[in-house]
């Protein structure tokens, strides 16, 4: 069955989830997401890598510079997050003790930004890079859009 197409608007109108973009060739980001699904449990969020037709919508639709297509990009309650406030506004909503780490938030934007940077820009290098986009396990292909 094919999926229907969702416009960004209508996903962004459901105030119940979250929609974390991020970058299906990259190891540490494909670990990212599997780790926030298994502790995601209110299934709250839904994901898109960046190289998707829905992200390449989003991206489109809400003007997002060029400069954060490779960032980590949370969407949730119409607003949009980036890099490493789109880190800690996830860990506010996994189970167990995670959430402890949204207390980051009170660093100064540009110092959790710039930690945030040095591993984005060295993520393949240390962590590797997929030679295809990312592919969601069936029981979890509900929540990639």
């Amino acid at each position: 069955m094919k999926k229907e197409k969702t416009s960004p608007t209508k996903l962004l109108s459901d105030k119940n989830k979250g929609i974390i973009l991020f970058d299906g060739f990259c190891n540490l980001c494909s670990w990212a997401v599997q780790f926030i699904i298994k502790r995601d449990s209110k299934n709250y969020f839904r994901f898109a890598s960046l190289q998707s037709n829905i992200a390449e919508q989003f991206l489109e639709e809400f003007n997002i510079p060029k400069r954060f297509y490779q960032s980590l990009v949370l969407i949730e309650n119409n607003q949009i997050y980036f890099q490493s406030d789109a880190a800690l506004k996830i860990t506010r909503k996994l189970k167990g003790h995670w959430s402890i780490f949204y207390y980051f938030i009170t660093i100064p934007k540009p110092v959790r930004d710039y930690i945030y940077n040095i591993i984005a820009v060295n993520r393949f290098k240390w962590f590797g890079k997929k030679d295809s986009c990312y592919t969601p396990r069936k029981d979890y292909s509900e929540k990639f859009l």
